[in-house]
């Protein structure tokens, strides 16, 4: 038997030969706890964590627009709007995709967000912190509105 320092600091003896496979299948749901991807899945660290807690996508109600600065080497303003989301009432800030975007969007719409794609849930590209995206505004999609084939309804 090999000695194994386990996920518990302590000494585990890897068994092997016959009659042993109940132990190693006991040190082995031990030993998982150590794997990081094993242990955020189980306790579901990235529902918890995350603001739109595993849902495709949001509504929420436009607090206020903002501009955030591209991140090097480019030079450009990110027109985004501040989300308070109403499932649970935190604030996320969304990018507004298209060309001349933001017009159609006024502080108290309502508005539908999703992931932006970025790596591992995490921001994309050079909008630093930012991790969605509009998709809607008052039930009507956003880029048909910036190609306009479709007009902002008046509520």
């Amino acid at each position: 038997m090999l000695p194994y320092l386990g996920a518990s600091n302590k000494v585990i003896e890897m068994s092997n030969g016959l009659y042993t496979a109940r132990k190693l299948r006991e040190d082995r749901k031990e030993l998982r706890w150590s794997d990081k991807y094993y242990k955020r899945r189980v306790l579901r660290l990235k529902e918890k964590s995350d603001p739109l807690e595993g849902a495709p996508q949001a509504r929420g109600i436009v607090i206020e627009k903002v501009g955030i600065e591209a991140k090097q080497p480019n030079s450009a303003i990110r027109k985004c709007v501040k989300v308070q989301l109403i499932k649970n009432g935190r604030v996320v800030t969304a990018f507004a995709p298209g060309n001349g975007a933001i017009n159609f969007i006024d502080e108290h719409d309502e508005v539908v967000i999703e992931g932006i794609g970025g790596r591992l849930g995490r921001s994309k590209g050079d909008i630093p912190g930012v991790r969605y995206k509009v998709i809607k505004v008052n039930g009507i999609s956003l880029i048909e509105m910036v190609r306009g084939r479709k007009e902002k309804p008046v509520r």
